[in-house]
């Protein structure tokens, strides 16, 4: 069975957030959304509009279909 699109985000956000030596808080802090926020991203429990994704990856400085490539998660 495949993973959702969400948890295939969450992932692949955990592993950016990690490979930049961020905590959630830190990322949180630059992205603008609480901590809270970010962690349901990460956990797969946030249902992202296509925009929201959009911006998500325009504010990371990542292509948006890497945050939903299940290849890299």
């Amino acid at each position: 069975m495949s993973k959702s699109l969400r948890s295939v985000l969450g992932a692949q956000l955990r592993e950016l957030r990690r490979s930049r030596g961020l905590t959630q808080e830190g990322l949180a802090e630059e992205l603008g959304v609480t901590p809270r926020y970010l962690a349901g991203i990460e956990r797969g429990e946030r249902n992202l509009t296509l925009d929201s994704v959009d911006a998500l990856a325009d504010q990371l400085g990542v292509e948006p279909l890497s945050l939903l490539n299940p290849m890299r998660a």
